[in-house]
């Protein structure tokens, strides 16, 4: 059996699963197209829809003749069907699609009674499955992580929130750190911070066990970096034609202290409103760019 892996940077279990695949046997295929000619298929494929569900149905796209993909879950935030039902909605809208098989994105209790049900499902050797548990086990563990850097020499630090399936890939978010460094900006970014610790700063969040995960995630890493005297304001990033994203976005402004500035990311995108007065909020000892003698 041929099992496609998407290889997504954004994916925290990536390693998990690709080792699990290994140890069953069973084939793992990744897409045969680089992330900007996958994120060009999937935009071509469903030109009105988030970015990042382009991205996801780009790369499943590029994958040649496989049985199953395995597709990591996405955090929910409200009233986001994309996130809450991604491999149900996929094939509604796209024919053809290979079977498309939800798995885990974080370690816990539950992960290895969902992995022994997709090794059964790709290999049907229960036998197999036990094992190969076993010697993956570790990789479930979520990886150490330090904080990073709040600070650069000559730049002022903002919190850059927004969800990992945006932040964390390259092709979509890369063109924001170099936009926000041209502005007099230091950004450090939610998908960088140990997830564990963002988590328990969600736990402060109202109402927090009746709201989606994916909220609390973006809560948590937003008052986590607006605690520390080095952030000096929150940039909220949604992808494109994302409604949810930015709605939930939206929710968490109104619950920060410091100044906030919501945008949505094109990829690819230089140029964003309000980001230079934003700045000039924040320092007003510097001019803007386009200002500087």
């Amino acid at each position: 059996m041929r099992v496609g892996l998407l290889n997504s940077p954004a994916s925290r279990l990536r390693a998990y699963w690709a080792a699990y695949l290994k140890e069953l046997d069973v084939e793992a295929v990744t897409p045969a197209l680089d992330d900007a000619e996958a994120l060009a298929l999937g935009q071509q494929s469903l030109p009105d829809e988030p970015t990042t569900v382009q991205l996801a149905l780009g790369r499943i796209l590029a994958l040649e003749a496989v049985d199953a993909v395995l597709l990591p879950e996405w955090p929910a935030v409200s009233n986001d069907a994309w996130s809450e039902a991604l491999t149900e909605l996929l094939p509604r809208r796209i024919s053809g699609l290979p079977t498309l098989i939800p798995v885990p994105d974080l370690g816990g209790p539950d992960l290895e009674g969902h992995a022994a049900e997709v090794g059964l499902r790709v290999s049907q050797n229960g036998s197999a499955v036990r094992g190969a548990l076993t010697k993956v086990r570790l990789l479930a563990a979520e990886p150490r992580i330090s904080m990073p850097a709040l600070g650069r020499a000559g730049l002022v630090t903002v919190a850059v929130i927004g969800p990992r399936t945006l932040l964390a890939e390259d092709v979509l978010s890369g063109s924001l750190r170099p936009a926000l460094e041209a502005a007099g900006l230091y950004g450090v970014f939610s998908p960088e911070l140990p997830h564990s610790d963002v988590m328990r700063r969600a736990e402060r969040m109202h109402d927090a066990a009746k709201v989606p995960a994916g909220e609390r995630e973006l809560f948590g890493a937003a008052s986590m970096l607006a605690g520390k005297s080095a952030v000096r304001g929150v940039l909220l990033v949604s992808p494109a034609h994302d409604g949810a994203a930015a709605a939930a976005l939206d929710r968490i402004a109104a619950k920060m202290h410091l100044p906030t500035l919501r945008i949505d990311l094109n990829p690819g995108q230089t140029d964003f409103d309000g980001l230079e007065a934003f700045a000039a909020r924040l320092n007003p000892n510097v001019l803007p760019s386009q200002e500087t003698p």
